[in-house]
């Protein structure tokens, strides 16, 4: 092993490294895209479908990640290249997600302090407004500067390092984001009329399953569970050789999931009461026009403003944290920086990058990329395109060239690995097949092609 290893930032332990795992996984992709997901797909046969793929096809990919960074002690950029150098162009090319992600993503993580502070002021009936999101977003001057906001805020954190920043941040963030989650979706679930929106999110309609339930479960694996972006590599360079890796693993699992799961009763149960049916949108649209027009009509809607969107913000600055402590880890095993003068590099490229996405809503409106907007090309390229490549060259790479041995020696050194054989059947043959079809799919859905 390099000497890089040998001096290389850890976490203090197990609950270190899966809070802070576990909070890069829960996000934005798990509060406004799993619950419309669920609701498209009918409730419980998508829940269903989620969980097993979760336990099988995401927990395969996540073990893989996590061995590669343990057992080379690198960020993706280097750890590639140091299992197979034929393989060292998937570092780049994993590499590019985060960097890509982190500025658009902190742009919404800026809307999101946004609303917070709109809720607070009181103004929770302005933010329900048919243009008041619209509006916002276009203005040249004031979403980027909560966007300025948010990702200094998340600069200072990644700037304190693994323990004190990193880690130190999730074992804050991810228990009141927890208690947070159940207390709204407890007071969703008991709003008049909200039982038919737990019916219809519980129980499974096997009439709606089809290939794209299967899909669209398979794609959100990605966004919820911190997939081909890198990060569970970074993480896992940062765990201690001693921790149970597939426990380890589980854990992060079943923590996303639940939290994903609770994101479904706190908004379903909640449109359902004031609209009568599911939610028919996704991303900023649920989160920032069809949730506030809710709250417009609850009892006490400020307050379940101010607690949702507080929740929000801590989902999203657990993710952006986890994004942005990868890229600088990318660029110390780069370039060998010290991580005052890497945050300071990262911080200054992102604002680069974000304020484009910005304004690509407002100024810049008129710059489109295949039909994009500047922060939807971002993401298309991101998460429809980069990350199931990243990930297929991985299952090729592990299952047909290094070999699962690999792997299963590296997770054999910290606890048993009774699941050898699904692991190998999976990361060889069924993973691959399952992400060329997400590749097609996402891409042509993308593109408008197909409906999924």
């Amino acid at each position: 092993m390099n000497q890089e290893t040998k001096t290389r930032s850890t976490f203090s332990g197990k609950v270190g490294f899966v809070l802070a795992a576990a909070g890069s996984a829960v996000g934005l992709g798990n509060i406004w895209r799993f619950p419309y997901l669920a609701a498209k797909y009918g409730g419980g046969i998508f829940l269903f479908v989620y969980i097993i793929l979760a336990v099988t096809f995401g927990f395969v990919l996540m073990i893989t990640e996590i061995a590669i960074g343990r057992k080379t002690g690198l960020s993706a950029i280097e750890a590639y290249g140091a299992i197979n150098k034929k393989f060292k162009f998937l570092g780049v090319l994993t590499s590019l997600v985060p960097i890509i992600i982190l500025p658009y993503y902190s742009v919404i993580g800026g809307w999101v302090m946004k609303y917070l502070a709109v809720y607070i002021a009181g103004q929770g009936n302005e933010a329900a407004g048919a243009k008041f999101f619209g509006n916002f977003i276009s203005e040249p001057i004031e979403p980027v500067l909560w966007f300025l906001f948010f990702i200094g805020l998340t600069a200072i954190i990644v700037l304190f390092g693994v323990q004190k920043g990193v880690e130190k941040a999730s074992r804050i963030l991810m228990p009141v984001l927890v208690v947070l989650s159940v207390a709204v979706a407890i007071y969703s679930v008991t709003l008049p009329g909200a039982m038919e929106g737990v019916k219809y999110y519980l129980l499974p309609d096997f009439s709606k399953f089809s290939i794209n339930t299967v899909l669209g479960a398979m794609g959100q694996l990605f966004y919820s569970l911190s997939l081909a972006m890198g990060i569970m590599i970074t993480y896992g360079s940062y765990m201690k050789r001693d921790v149970d890796l597939v426990q380890s693993a589980r854990q992060i699992d079943i923590f996303d999931t639940g939290i994903a799961f609770i994101a479904g009763l706190m908004i379903i149960p909640a449109v359902f009461a004031f609209t009568g049916e599911a939610p028919k949108k996704a991303g900023p649209g649920l989160m920032f026009q069809a949730l506030p027009q809710v709250f417009a009509n609850m009892g006490f809607g400020t307050v379940a403003g101010i607690l949702f969107f507080l929740l929000v913000l801590f989902a999203a600055l657990t993710s952006s944290i986890s994004l942005m402590e990868t890229v600088v880890s990318i660029f110390q095993d780069k370039l060998g920086w010290e991580r005052r003068g890497t945050c300071l590099v990262v911080l200054l490229g992102a604002i680069a990058i974000g304020i484009p996405s910005s304004l690509g809503f407002g100024p810049w409106s008129m710059v489109q990329i295949i039909g994009m907007d500047i922060l939807d090309f971002f993401d298309f390229i991101s998460n429809s395109v980069l990350m199931p490549i990243v990930a297929l060259l991985t299952c090729i790479c592990i299952g047909h060239v290094v070999g699962p041995k690999f792997v299963e020696d590296e997770i054999s050194l910290s606890g048993k690995f009774r699941e050898k054989k699904m692991y190998n059947a999976t990361i060889r043959w069924i993973a691959p097949v399952c992400i060329v079809a997400i590749l097609i799919s996402s891409v042509m859905s993308a593109l408008g092609i197909i409906t999924i």
